[in-house]
């Protein structure tokens, strides 16, 4: 069995949404989390949930690379 990717957060401002959508016919949101400046989320890739939205300014370290997110200005 292959390992679950993981992926982690890192909040640059306060308010960032963690927002995790799930696999199958019918794309839909099952879980939101709010991070504060500083806080830190591990997420994983799951059977149940096949793509994640961040909203607001943030650092997504995963086995990729580290990507940052923008928040409104």
């Amino acid at each position: 069995m292959t390992q679950p990717d993981y992926i982690i957060i890192k909040a640059l401002e306060d308010g960032v949404n963690v927002i995790g959508l799930t696999r199958g016919n019918d794309t839909k949101f099952h879980h939101t989390e709010k991070l504060d400046r500083g806080e830190v989320m591990i997420a994983q890739f799951t059977e149940h949930t096949s793509a994640m939205k961040i909203r607001g300014k943030a650092e997504i370290h995963s086995s990729h690379g580290v990507v940052s997110s923008e928040g409104k200005e």
